[in-house]
């Protein structure tokens, strides 16, 4: 992915040990060139805890400690054909050097200090990076909140306290796939003014609830292309969890083993092979540097999915794209719309990990605009574009070029009786009836060319933006893309 834009995004990792968790994990691992990886914590959740003999406490659910050491182990396999096809991957010893066991005895236990805690605490009171730093919530929040607390604790009546807590409060931001235990609304939003993009509700679109998802949309989490994802690629994806693959996960109920033909005749819906889940990756997709400048603005969308802005330092995942094949309005499709880029890309890092030839697979198209990402543009205006690109491969690119209207403020989403829907008393999303089903006052002419002309409208009001995304994809076996996004923004009087 191209690096022109923005600067690698840091992050810290914390995460309870589901299957989905370990499937997010082993993509992550594929993605971790592109992406400062400063901590990998295993914490607990409300459904996952290794429980605590001492206070009578069973386990529940718990997958162990070693998965992400496996996993880890395994990445090291391939890790020199990885490095012959991009820049930036770790290596396996920095990664085993960043993994730490935070609070995992109970569902938000975060009374003690724990080795993951503690080298949280560490980071955040050391840190003199002015990147922001992504704390990553895939299980509960509990280990965050004890690192936090010992740092008031420990701080709270030096005389540097406020200047120590705002620069924490400046620059972290927990991005929460559902709330997995109580310690962020016990503890943090009580105590800190942490930005957090709370991803409540998309994230079981590419998790449990995929099916609920128009079919269009799931083609290539269907059994068919998951088989040749995990069959073809070597060793690395054989490690990929798929419904009815034969694994047994270590500790997990069995009414969750996936893996077994039980649960395949227990749920008939699914086939042999089918996708089982990631729902923790919107996290870093919305981190990952692809052009599409996700994380320069949650309200922006991308790979991650669009959110809302509830407050100054609180996004949600309310945000509404309208979906072309059931004709409404539906926050999830802010997600789903990117599932077909989202798994080709993914089994294009597959085949890096399974060879060291340059050659053989494809890589990002590079590409450079003759204008700037950010323009400012005037009502009636014809405004043009060039996009010289390249493919280090030599492939053939070919070119696309289209307006995100739901991301712009020009011609806003026209929708009617938005409802929150639920099933078993867990949200899972929002929806309208359309008002409208098409946008048609911003022209663009040579959508497929290396060229465009783009027509601003007439009735454009000062400061409204147009949001046009750039796609450049190239040809052959598992072909990539690269994006670009410009925003067009109306002058003043």
């Amino acid at each position: 992915m191209d690096k022109q834009l923005n600067k690698k995004a840091r992050t810290i990792i914390t995460t309870d040990g589901e299957v989905d968790d370990m499937n997010s994990f082993l993509r992550y691992l594929l993605y971790s060139n592109e992406l400062d990886t400063e901590g990998i914590i295993l914490t607990s959740s409300v459904y996952h805890y290794a429980g605590d003999a001492e206070k009578g406490i069973a386990p529940e659910r718990w997958t162990g400690e070693k998965w992400i050491p496996h996993l880890i182990s395994e990445y090291e396999k391939v890790y020199s054909n990885l490095k012959v096809h991009a820049d930036g991957y770790p290596t396996p010893e920095y990664l085993r050097s960043i993994y730490h066991i935070g609070n995992i005895g109970f569902k938000g236990e975060y009374e003690q200090e724990t080795d993951g805690s503690q080298f949280l605490e560490n980071y955040l009171i050391k840190d003199k990076d002015d990147r922001p730093l992504y704390i990553q919530t895939w299980g509960g929040t509990n280990t965050t909140a004890r690192a936090l607390k010992s740092i008031e604790e420990k701080y709270s009546h030096n005389p540097e306290w406020l200047s120590i807590k705002k620069r924490i409060e400046e620059k972290v931001i927990i991005y929460i796939i559902l709330d997995q235990d109580d310690t962020y609304n016990e503890y943090i939003a009580k105590n800190w003014r942490i930005k957090v993009i709370n991803d409540k509700f998309n994230f079981w679109y590419f998790a449990y609830l995929w099916k609920l998802s128009d079919q269009h949309l799931t083609q290539r989490l269907r059994n068919t292309w998951q088989k040749k994802l995990v069959h073809n690629y070597g060793s690395f994806l054989k490690n990929y969890a798929l419904i009815g693959d034969g694994r047994v996960i270590e500790g997990e109920d069995e009414n969750e083993q996936r893996g077994i033909d039980l649960y395949l005749e227990n749920n008939p819906e699914y086939q042999r092979f089918d996708f089982i889940s990631e729902g923790d990756s919107p996290s870093f997709f919305y981190l990952l540097n692809n052009g599409l400048r996700n994380d320069s603005d949650p309200t922006f969308g991308g790979w991650g999915g669009r959110f809302v802005e509830k407050s100054p330092i609180l996004y949600t995942n309310e945000a509404m794209d309208l979906n072309p094949y059931t004709k409404r309005y539906e926050a999830t499709y802010t997600l789903t719309r990117w599932f077909d880029d989202i798994q080709d890309d993914f089994i294009a890092r597959a085949a890096w990990s399974a060879t060291d030839d340059f050659g053989k697979v494809a890589h990002y198209p590079i590409i450079e605009l003759d204008s700037s990402l950010n323009l400012e543009v005037s009502a009636g205006e014809q405004v043009k574009y060039t996009a010289h690109a390249k493919d280090p491969n030599g492939r053939n690119l070919y070119y696309k070029w289209w307006v995100y209207d739901e991301a712009s403020t020009y011609n806003e989403s026209n929708y009617l009786n938005p409802k929150q829907e639920d099933i078993d008393g867990f949200l899972i999303g929002y929806s309208a009836e359309a008002n409208s089903e098409n946008y048609d006052k911003v022209r663009i002419e040579g959508e497929d060319q290396p060229t465009v002309s783009i027509n601003i409208p007439n009735d454009i009001s000062a400061g409204q933006t147009i949001h046009v995304i750039l796609e450049v994809k190239n040809d052959g076996d598992n072909p990539l893309k690269t994006y670009r996004r410009i925003i067009l923004t109306a002058k003043g009087d």
